[in-house]
């Protein structure tokens, strides 16, 4: 994630256990086939995809740039995916080290929102994208969506469809297409899932004494896997029929003017 230095995806992002089930997460999986999706008749030159993490949200490209504040997420990537598959560059998104009109498409998928300012990324992604070239952004929609969950990853705001839309409308770009990602399902559910984790780390909190526990996690990533699969389904299906005005998560292709 591209946020501040206080990241606290850091502290994931050495736990191998973290590491293996995070691409696995039906949210992200989702997301990452909208954005995969949009981007699939496009004339790609190259591509910038700021705060990709350890989980970037295009892979299907080698002609691609993984950019990120942190190093460690970018080592676990490029560990992940090779040296064939793309470059990795450390940077922070409001203040990006590229010459301008360098690339023919950008990607922002889950990073305006962890930003102080905004409008700054949005005017540096406009800055090193050449003239008509395309950004796909996804954001967190509905401010009154904001809750635990959002506390939890550090988001500063969620948007309305309007406001983004301005915010992109400012800095040069011309929406030309908005998808609906992930529905009010998926809203419950991480409010949920936020919730019985800080119950966990309460009682870890215990210092109770743990027994080695290797086997019961091998079991537990098979069942992860498969519960998410099942479960991207059904969230897949409660976005499609969800009115655009109450989805959690919107996507935006944008053309720069």
């Amino acid at each position: 994630m591209n946020h501040s230095d206080a990241n606290r995806f850091q502290d994931f992002f050495e736990e191998n256990k973290y590491t293996l089930l995070k691409n696995y997460l039906y949210n992200y999986r989702l997301r990452k086939m909208a954005v995969e999706k949009s981007l699939q008749y496009e004339n790609i030159k190259l591509i910038l995809e700021v705060g990709s993490g350890i989980s970037p949200v295009m892979t299907r490209t080698n002609l691609i740039i993984y950019s990120d504040l942190s190093f460690t997420a970018l080592q676990i990537l490029k560990h992940a995916y090779g040296n064939g598959n793309g470059l990795y560059v450390v940077a922070d998104c409001m203040n990006l080290p590229f010459k301008s009109e360098a690339f023919s498409h950008t990607i922002s998928s889950e990073v305006l929102e962890h930003l102080k300012d905004d409008r700054k990324a949005l005017n540096e992604l406009a800055r090193v994208m050449s003239p008509t070239g395309r950004l796909v952004v996804t954001f967190p929609h509905k401010k009154s969506y904001f809750a635990n969950d959002d506390r939890f990853v550090n988001h500063f705001r969620r948007y309305e469809l309007s406001e983004i839309k301005d915010r992109l409308t400012d800095a040069g770009f011309r929406p030309i297409n908005i998808h609906k990602v992930l529905g009010p399902l998926e809203k419950i559910t991480m409010c949920f899932v936020v919730y019985c984790f800080s119950l966990i780390q309460k009682i870890r909190s215990k210092k109770i004494t743990q027994t080695n526990t290797s086997g019961l996690m091998n079991i537990w990533s098979q069942f992860f896997k498969w519960a998410n699969q099942f479960y991207m389904l059904l969230v897949w299906l409660d976005a499609r029929i969800t009115p655009r005005f109450l989805a959690a998560v919107l996507l935006i292709k944008a053309e720069k003017k």
